[in-house]
C-alpha cells in the first residue's frame, strides 16, 4: 500500500504560503507546499496540523482538498493536499526550509515547483487573485 503524504496550500490574504527545499540534495532549491508523512494511527488531518507546525512553528486549521491525488515515487507514495488556514495569529518561520515565500496567482510561476506539486499549482490558481 502507498505510503500518504499531505500538504497544506495555506491561504492568507489572497496569497498561497510556497516553502523551498533545503534537503535533500537533490531536491533542493525547489518548492512545495509545508507537509509530509501521515505516521500510523495519525488522520491526515492530524499528520498536517502536526507537520505544519514542526516545519513552520505555525498552528493550522484544515479545510478541504484541493486537486486531486498526485502518485509519487513510482507509486510508494500518494500527495494529498488540503487548503488550510493560519491560526492564532503567528507567521510561518522557515524552521526546515531554505526560504517561504506568498504568492498571488499570477506569482505561482515564479518559483520552480517540484514535479509533485505542480498540479496543485494549477489548482489553485481559481482560488487565488492576481496581484493588483
Amino acid at each position: 500500500m502507498p505510503r500518504i503524504i499531505v500538504g497544506a496550500a495555506i491561504i492568507s490574504d489572497g496569497r498561497v504560503l510556497a516553502c523551498e527545499r533545503a534537503l535533500p540534495p537533490e531536491m533542493a532549491g525547489r518548492w512545495e507546499f509545508p507537509g509530509g508523512k501521515v505516521d500510523p494511527g495519525e488522520t491526515e488531518e492530524q499528520a498536517l496540523v502536526r507537520e505544519c507546525q514542526e516545519e513552520l512553528g505555525v498552528e493550522v486549521e484544515v479545510g478541504a482538498r484541493v486537486g486531486d491525488d498526485i502518485t509519487m515515487l513510482d507509486g510508494a507514495a500518494i500527495l494529498k493536499v488540503y487548503l488550510a488556514r493560519l491560526v492564532n495569529g503567528a507567521m510561518p518561520v522557515p524552521l526546515e526550509h531554505s526560504d517561504i515565500r506568498w504568492l498571488a496567482g499570477d506569482e505561482l510561476d515564479s518559483v520552480p515547483w517540484l514535479p509533485a506539486d505542480a498540479p496543485i499549482v494549477v489548482a489553485l490558481l481559481p482560488l487565488l487573485p492576481s496581484t493588483p
